[in-house]
């Protein structure tokens, strides 16, 4: 079953505070699976809504990876890429746009590309707000309305 959202519906999963475990910054344990290095933590939004944050990164290029938030719909077994941090490891086509990049970039789940039949996430857009795979989990977790604990939030503040 294919999932398809409307801008609207993409920007209040986005908006919706998710809370991180107390102990989330120590969970974070790369386990190595086919050439890269994978982390899962799964979240739940305050209106009770199901995330999954998947951290993933090459074993020999450290500039390649991808830290992506996922969203869970409950009427679907099927994942929706909300938005998804890419290293600086290849080259993005927007299709629609038709421009070409070269450097970290940030995929964006779009009503658009989906109503094209192509990825929720197929445009991106070049950044410079990060520059390394950590520096590009704290940029999801500020942009994607998460937030820490309180017991932690005074151990990490994760650029807020």
């Amino acid at each position: 079953m294919t999932i398809q959202l409307t801008d609207e519906t993409i920007g209040l999963l986005l908006q919706e505070t998710k809370v991180l475990p107390e102990d989330f910054p120590s969970r974070i344990k790369l386990r190595s699976k086919r050439g890269h290095k994978e982390y899962e933590q799964d979240v739940t939004g305050s209106d009770g809504n199901k995330f999954l944050l998947k951290f993933r990164q090459n074993e020999k290029n450290a500039l390649d990876f991808s830290v992506i938030l996922l969203f869970l719909p409950k009427e679907s077994t099927k994942h929706f890429r909300l938005r998804r941090y890419n290293g600086k490891s290849h080259e993005h086509t927007n299709k629609i746009e038709g421009n070409t990049f070269y450097g970290f970039h940030i995929h964006m789940a779009t009503e658009r590309y989906q109503q094209l039949g192509l990825d929720e996430d197929a445009y991106a857009e070049k950044t410079d707000r990060y520059a390394d795979f950590n520096s590009a989990i704290e940029c999801l977790l500020k942009d994607c309305g998460f937030t820490l604990s309180t017991k932690n939030q005074s151990l990490i503040q994760w650029g807020m």
